[in-house]
């Protein structure tokens, strides 16, 4: 610090975290493949929603002034097990969503290993998808999970309750 200038920032020497060399993925490529996985879900789900009713039974609902709670929670517990059902192959045979996949990026535990697929399944995805059910505290907690990306370890929320973390794949 200098004694002349009391305002000026103090001074510090900056390293960069060492990464097992393992090749962290770029955040900017982890949300490209969350869109990809998440416009894969939005083509399966929404022409079920559109047969199944949702809309015209949510639409209704708003008219007479009723609440849809029930029916959100439903149709997200059905868009849970969609989800499940279309990533589930992928997953468990590479790590990798279809997003993942196309973005060459996989998710492998904290040791660079392939973790199992309930491990994923379990820890990892159904804490980010059921938690989001939660009215307000879900979307405060998934607001919370995703910003943590902007850390050091690029590991979000569900990456450190799953003990994961996404790499370049190889």
């Amino acid at each position: 610090m200098d004694p002349q200038n009391p305002y000026q920032s103090p001074q510090s020497s900056l390293t960069a975290p060492e990464h097992d060399g393992e090749e962290l993925a770029d955040r900017g490529i982890r949300l490209v493949a969350a869109i990809i996985d998440a416009v894969i879900m939005l083509v399966l789900l929404m022409p079920v929603m559109f047969v199944g009713g949702y809309f015209e039974q949510v639409m209704t609902a708003a008219q007479a002034g009723e609440q849809t709670f029930g029916l959100q929670m439903m149709w997200g517990l059905i868009g849970i097990v969609v989800f499940f059902l279309v990533q589930a192959y992928p997953l468990n045979a590479s790590g990798q969503t279809w997003g993942k996949k196309v973005m060459k990026i996989k998710i492998v535990d904290m040791d660079g290993l392939q973790p199992s697929l309930a491990e994923l399944l379990g820890k990892r995805y159904l804490f980010s998808q059921g938690i989001g059910l939660i009215p307000c505290l879900g979307a405060i907690v998934q607001l919370v999970d995703v910003l943590m990306i902007f850390r050091d370890d690029r590991r979000c929320l569900h990456d450190q309750i799953a003990g994961t973390k996404v790499v370049v794949a190889r």
